[in-house]
């Protein structure tokens, strides 16, 4: 499989849809990853190489883009990989492409057991964008997916810690330390790919070349916070009547396949970060804020009393089955006092594939990151790109 993979990055030829697609991926992942400067996790990543640092700083805020069907965050692990070796939008679409059928192949049982896959499937997939970035043949590429092997790893306990990041960190770095080692002359089995993906429970047959480079789009978050929140935030922003006041609600109820809470493992959390992972405070953020952004992802705001009230609230309904996050629909029923219940539901959140951002989300979203970002990002371009980074976030 790796060799397949590798000739179908060194053949790729980008077309329209596939340039454009890689162009907003590098804006969104720059503007997130500079709206996380003042984060602390740049200074506890400044002595990591390049790739490691960006990747880690720009997931952070868990507000960069996803690959639905693969359940991973494609762009922080690709643009990293390639713009640490002077790569473009090729690298980059080669890479995310790797990344996408790799995580398709792991398929959902993979995540639902607990792994990480945008790390699992990301050190591969960084591997192909740094090889590309730098120009190796096909056979090349293929020794470097297989010496990134072992370094593809990464676990969802990590969630809500600054782990995760930087496990996605690990990741981009693993990939370029292994094009680099493969250019130098590195030689690798390349079955060692198929070997871990069956130990990971994977299968080949999933691996489908064909089509645009990433299949399925990506889907771009409106809130800072895990993809698995975004349906039910924007659920109740956009269909709970404005006359219901937080203050007013005496339950909330969530139903919703099981498969969509996966990743959501804090129940009681207690810090900003464990609230990206938490459903239940989550509600409370949509009830009690204009629009939930960075924000609602502190430590002081979780921990506002009434947040906490509202958050022992939720109950949750897990119905059986679903096998991503955007499986079936959400349905929400919040009480208030004197009984009146109000019922929401939706199926796609905005920036998912099936509603996807307009400029205007764009837009807005790019200027919530930093009063200067938009005019650094303005007409940004790969070249650009890497010294936006270099210059933002300094190796120590």
């Amino acid at each position: 499989m790796a060799e397949e993979l590798a000739r179908w990055a060194a053949d790729l030829e980008p077309e329209a849809g596939d340039l454009a697609l890689a162009q907003r991926a590098l804006v969104d992942t720059l503007a997130v990853t500079l709206a996380a400067r003042d984060d602390d996790l740049v200074r506890i990543a400044s002595g990591l190489p390049d790739a490691a640092r960006w990747a880690a700083v720009g997931h952070v805020l868990d507000f960069d883009d996803l690959h639905m069907e693969s359940t991973t965050h494609i762009s922080v692990v690709c643009v990293p990989a390639a713009l640490a070796v002077g790569g473009g939008a090729r690298a980059y679409l080669a890479g995310a492409g790797v990344m996408a059928r790799l995580g398709m192949a792991l398929g959902w049982s993979h995540y639902a057991s607990g792994w990480h896959a945008t790390c699992t499937a990301g050190a591969p997939a960084a591997a192909v964008a740094a090889a590309v970035g730098i120009g190796l043949p096909a056979e090349k590429i293929a020794n470097a997916i297989a010496l990134s092997v072992p370094a593809a790893g990464g676990v969802q306990r990590a969630f809500g810690s600054s782990a995760k990041s930087l496990q996605v960190g690990f990741a981009a770095d693993a990939g370029v330390r292994a094009a680099r080692l493969a250019a130098a002359g590195a030689t690798a089995d390349p079955t060692a790919l198929d070997a871990w993906l069956g130990l990971m429970g994977g299968s080949p047959d999933r691996v489908e070349t064909s089509g645009p480079a990433v299949p399925g789009g990506l889907a771009i978050k409106m809130f800072p916070c895990c993809y698995a929140l975004q349906r039910p935030i924007s659920a109740l922003r956009e269909g709970l009547p404005a006359a219901v006041e937080p203050g007013e609600v005496t339950a909330i109820e969530v139903r919703t396949p099981a498969g969509t809470v996966q990743p959501l493992i804090h129940h009681r959390p207690r810090t900003g970060l464990q609230g990206k992972f938490s459903l239940e405070y989550a509600v409370s953020a949509a009830l009690l804020d204009p629009h939930p952004g960075f924000g609602s992802f502190t430590d002081q705001a979780v921990n506002r009393p009434e947040a906490q009230r509202l958050a022992r609230l939720v109950t949750i309904d897990e119905t059986p089955g679903g096998d991503w996050l955007l499986a079936g629909d959400v349905e929400i029923t919040v009480t208030r006092d004197g009984g009146d219940r109000f019922t929401v539901r939706q199926e796609l959140p905005p920036g998912s594939p099936g509603r996807p951002p307009s400029k205007e989300d764009m837009e807005a979203k790019i200027a919530d990151c930093g009063a200067d970002v938009p005019a650094l990002l303005d007409g940004v371009d790969w070249g650009i790109a890497r010294g936006i980074l270099s210059g933002c976030l300094p190796a120590r």
